[in-house]
């Protein structure tokens, strides 16, 4: 009976032990945690590029920082001047622009610059006023897309052949939500009676949109546009050829006669009699 009582009562004592472990153990877990300093989140941006002219987002995540009145301050700092530009959710700088964001327990502090200029690339510093102060640094680059047509400002087209034009945008943060092109300032329509119009478009890092005019006709001569959606359009001329020759059409269709040459050799008879 004594050995049964041993062991009936040996299970309560080691849940009691059991017990006092785990609340070491979480007191230990949370001075661990309490006495830990912030720091940024390892996944955090460290570049970023804006469309010139669109609001830029620059944001860095801060881990363990506290709720506690004197908790550390999260600021940004340009580096091109040293200049602080936030500290916590306020703002230090004159220029509208700038603008510090910051929702109440959340872990993201961001620093959002509208109408991004060429002027604003560079370093940008979040900085934690620990001790000592912790830094994250971001570079923004301030891009401005580039749309080209291949081959323009003018294209001379057999009549009968095929229409091509090969429109491409570079240094687009994100690719064009659409591209559409246009003769004569009107949208090309490719369901119009003319037929034989086919648009083909690849997004990516370079965009690229091919307009296809099978039989090429007197009629399709004109500007061409090449309209992104977050970029700057481009122009080619198009001169689809009835016989003509393209030099011919570059001068009006009068193409500048010179002196024969007889009259050149006739010019320096006369002038060598008289030397």
């Amino acid at each position: 009976m004594a050995n049964g009582n041993i062991q009936s009562n040996n299970p309560t004592r080691e849940i009691v032990l059991c017990a006092q472990s785990k609340i070491t153990n979480s007191g230990n877990s949370l001075t661990e945690t309490t006495t830990r300093g912030p720091y940024f989140d390892a996944g955090s941006s460290k570049n970023v590029s804006a469309l010139l002219g669109k609001t830029a987002y620059l944001n860095c995540r801060v881990k363990n920082l506290g709720n506690r009145t004197m908790s550390p301050q999260v600021s940004w700092v340009r580096h091109r001047d040293v200049h602080l530009l936030t500290v916590g959710r306020y703002t230090y700088t004159s220029d509208q622009r700038f603008r510090a964001i910051h929702q109440p327990n959340s872990e993201d502090w961001t620093l959002q610059i509208k109408y991004p200029q060429h002027r604003d690339t560079g370093v940008y510093e979040c900085q934690i006023s620990s001790t000592p102060h912790l830094s994250h640094f971001i570079y923004l680059t301030v891009v401005e897309p580039d749309t080209e047509i291949v081959g323009g400002p003018e294209l001379f087209i057999d009549r009968g052949s095929t229409i091509n034009l090969t429109c491409v945008v570079r240094n687009s943060p994100e690719p064009p939500a659409y591209i559409f092109w246009n003769h004569n300032e009107g949208i090309i329509s490719y369901m119009s009676s003319r037929g034989g119009v086919s648009v083909s478009t690849e997004r990516g890092e370079t965009s690229r949109s091919v307009l296809l005019m099978q039989n090429a006709k007197p009629s399709d001569s004109g500007s061409y546009q090449c309209n992104p959606s977050n970029a700057k359009p481009a122009n080619v001329t198009v001169h689809v050829l009835n016989g003509e020759h393209p030099e011919a059409m570059q001068h009006g269709g009068n193409q500048r006669m010179g002196p024969s040459l007889g009259a050149l050799a006739f010019i320096s008879y006369v002038l060598l009699a008289y030397c």
